[in-house]
């Protein structure tokens, strides 16, 4: 197969910090659309990755799937995408297109997924190169419409983000009269709060930082809860439908199960390194659930776009260039960003 040399940014060990390297993308099938790379968001799966925390990392590793570009060549057969068209790269990229979870676009289910990065790359071999590059080139069954109206770098986090928190809202059915919680205001918490709030939600935010709870407001939440106060955290024991726990630290999830209404679910979209233990009887009481939720399909994070573009739903961001990623690692290690790094994949020219 042919294939063109880029630049990219990434990584030839868990250990090694982020430098510049040439890789190479496909040339383009039938059905394939390529952009050019004009923002890509820093998720905190790219450092885990990056730093092999999960394990199974591949090196090199060019990581991002948060990728926002303009449509700059498509295949032959491509009929949904023009040259010229705003799109997005989400964390899919490719599946196996028969199987039960396919065939209702919950690719993210499919036991042949194929994410943007650190995946089995079955045309070129090796494995998948993301974002963090000058280009990308995916089927355009797995390439998104990403509004016109949105700022695009701010848009970038809604590939990763905007569906993590998304996915959970609606498979739960939140909505008008819906009372939902949200715990943790970041890179999740933050998009949960807007997201929620235009679906016609009640939202309360808890969070450790007394910082934030003045920040929560601003984001659009009804109020806000420091969870230190033990009178604050009475306030609204039993009152939830649901409470969206983005906290990817250890934590006591049976706090929150106790805020819930009977029936209600504790939904976990963090990703704590450590088990999370959880008392019977905070779920036996009332039948209340703790449950968990990964992204989303394609055609849910169309919707989600969508959904955004008509409510002007973006990420608070933090615009860097990609000279400066081994940097914003180091800050996203230590929780300094409110709320989203963006790369502006201009720099990469520099």
């Amino acid at each position: 197969m042919q294939t063109k040399n880029i630049k990219a940014y990434g990584t030839t060990g868990a250990k090694e910090l982020l430098k510049e390297m040439t890789i190479q993308r496909r040339a383009l099938l039938a059905h394939d659309v390529e952009m050019e790379i004009l923002f890509c968001g820093i998720c905190h799966s790219d450092l885990h990755q990056a730093h092999d925390d999960f394990g199974g990392s591949h090196y090199p590793m060019v990581p991002g799937h948060e990728i926002v570009g303009r449509v700059t060549a498509i295949g032959d057969h491509v009929k949904t995408f023009k040259v010229g068209d705003r799109a997005g790269v989400g964390c899919i990229i490719d599946s196996c297109r028969e199987c039960e979870y396919c065939e209702r676009s919950e690719e993210m289910y499919c036991a042949q997924e194929t994410l943007s990065f650190n995946s089995a790359d079955k045309h070129l071999g090796g494995f998948t190169l993301g974002g963090y590059s000058q280009s990308y080139v995916a089927d355009e069954r797995y390439v998104l419409h990403v509004p016109e109206n949105l700022d695009p770098a701010a848009a970038a986090p809604l590939l990763c983000a905007g569906i993590t928190v998304y996915s959970p809202f609606k498979h739960w059915n939140i909505g008008a009269g819906s009372k939902v919680g949200v715990l943790g205001i970041g890179g999740l918490g933050h998009v949960a709060i807007k997201i929620a709030k235009a679906m016609g939600a009640q939202v309360v935010v808890f969070t450790t930082s007394e910082g934030k709870v003045a920040d929560a407001q601003r984001l659009g939440a009804d109020d806000a809860v420091l969870t230190t106060d033990q009178e604050q955290m009475k306030k609204y024991e039993g009152t939830l439908d649901m409470v969206l726990d983005t906290v990817s630290a250890v934590h006591d999830v049976n706090v929150y199960l106790n805020q819930l209404k009977p029936e209600g679910t504790v939904v976990l979209v963090g990703l704590p390194n450590q088990p999370l233990p959880v008392n019977p009887f905070n779920v036996v009481r009332g039948r209340r659930s703790f449950a968990g939720s990964n992204i989303g399909g394609i055609r849910e994070t169309q919707e989600m776009l969508n959904f955004c573009g008509e409510h002007n739903i973006t990420a608070d961001i933090e615009l860097v260039d990609i000279q400066d990623i081994n940097e914003a690692y180091d800050r996203l290690l230590k929780g300094d960003v409110h709320y989203r790094f963006v790369i502006d994949m201009a720099s990469l020219e520099n």
